[in-house]
């Protein structure tokens, strides 16, 4: 196991204690920072398929407002 040492404000630290006053602090700071490690890697993600998605979007060809309006028309009759 690894020791961690941080500093957090005073009111922080106060609000913890008393939140998790019957609990093991060590567990509760460990699971919290193991889901910051999972939304951390989830925000990657969510970033890269943006990413993704905007280059695709670059890719496609695209219509000119005659053709679209031309479209339009067409499917009305």
């Amino acid at each position: 196991m690894a020791t961690v040492n941080f500093s957090v404000p005073d009111d922080v630290k106060q609000a913890f204690d008393s939140a998790f006053r019957d609990q093991n602090k060590s567990a509760v700071i460990a699971g919290l920072m193991r889901r910051a490690v999972i939304e951390a890697g989830r925000q990657k993600q969510r970033e890269e398929l943006f990413r993704q998605l905007t280059e695709k979007k670059r890719q496609r060809p695209s219509a000119s407002n005659a053709a679209i309006r031309a479209a339009r028309t067409a499917g009305r009759s």
